[in-house]
């Protein structure tokens, strides 16, 4: 907010002529997209277009205030005192809302670092959903070609713990996107109601501005009475100044249980898997060719005991974060 700087934006041709471009969002890291993981491709597009539309709000921004900087100097061409001073006051005000496009793209930026957290969820659970998918494939592989072969129970036990350490990575990535999507566009739509509501606070006093000037017509010979509004004119800049420096939000709050989630994106007390009904100690046998049996009782034990493991040290279990902490995959972001 600039308003209250100078009433006028002729003052300002210096710095519009040196105002520098605005800040890159795109980077060698951009050129990654097809490497993305197939889990977090869609996200990844999503983030790039949002990308060039930040862009080209900071574009709409640059070119509003030069739009405004150029009514005003065409206005005091005119040689019309009253033309003259509305239309520079009028840039004023046209700048500034002119200025809301750039703030409403730093939101939208903000939204978007909020959607990377997602992204670098998706691709780090990829590895999980990838492993136990090889390890199911070599099991089918191997009972087609190799029916005997002792080598079954242990991938049958490695896929055991493949499940349970995915059953980790999943439930982390479903409490993850949640808890991030509701913050990134609440964010996101909180910007778009800020930028409509202070634009159209400037815009009400635009058109009290617009008003200011007299276009009763006059006939030949005839002089225009003389302009008295200036002071009025002063006035409306300085009402636009103190609306937006008052402006406070309207909107009602998001409603969230992020608090639940606990730094490792796990709820602090959840219901655990381990409390399930175990499986009945007379269910059928899980037979190999090496007649070596695992009960779906001790599947169940054995899905609950790597459960544990990976929740505590799987390389999953530090994808989460807090409103406080970052995962190292989620720092390790790509622009």
């Amino acid at each position: 907010m600039n308003i209250g700087r100078s009433h006028s934006i002729r003052s300002k041709k210096s710095d519009n002529s040196t105002s520098t471009s605005s800040k890159p969002h795109f980077s060698l890291a951009s050129l990654r997209g097809t490497q993305q993981p197939e889990l977090s491709k869609r996200l990844y597009k999503l983030i790039k277009s949002e990308n060039h539309a930040i862009s080209a709000y900071e574009n709409a921004s640059k070119e509003g205030a030069h739009i405004a900087g150029q009514l005003s100097e065409w206005g005091e061409s005119t040689n019309d005192e009253a033309l003259s001073d509305v239309s520079d006051k009028l840039g004023v005000l046209l700048a500034e809302i002119a200025e809301q496009e750039d703030l409403f793209a730093q939101g939208l930026e903000d939204s978007r670092s909020v959607l990377k957290q997602i992204r670098n969820t998706e691709s780090s659970v990829q590895p999980s959903r990838t492993h136990k998918q090889k390890i199911q494939d070599e099991i089918q592989k191997l009972k087609y070609k190799e029916p005997e072969s002792t080598k079954l129970v242990t991938l049958e036990q490695e896929l055991v713990r493949a499940e349970a350490q995915s059953l980790v990575a999943e439930a982390q990535l479903t409490n993850i996107t949640r808890q991030k999507f509701k913050e990134a566009y609440d964010i996101h739509t909180a910007a778009v109601i800020e930028r409509a509501e202070k634009q159209i606070l400037l815009a009400t006093q635009a058109r009290q501005l617009i008003n200011l000037l007299d276009d009763t017509p006059i006939v030949p010979g005839e002089e225009r009475p003389a302009y008295n509004n200036a002071e009025l004119a002063r006035q409306t800049l300085n009402d636009a100044e103190e609306g937006l420096r008052t402006w406070q939000p309207s909107h009602a709050g998001i409603a969230t249980q992020s608090g639940m989630l606990g730094s490792n994106a796990m709820p602090d007390q959840p219901s655990g898997y381990a409390e399930e009904t175990h499986a009945p100690t007379d269910t059928a046998n899980v037979m190999h060719s090496d007649n070596t049996a695992i009960s779906e009782q001790q599947r169940v034990e054995a899905m609950e005991r790597a459960q544990e493991e990976a929740s505590s040290s799987a390389p999953y279990s530090n994808m989460g974060m807090s409103a406080r902490s970052e995962s190292p995959v989620q720092k390790a972001s790509i622009a």
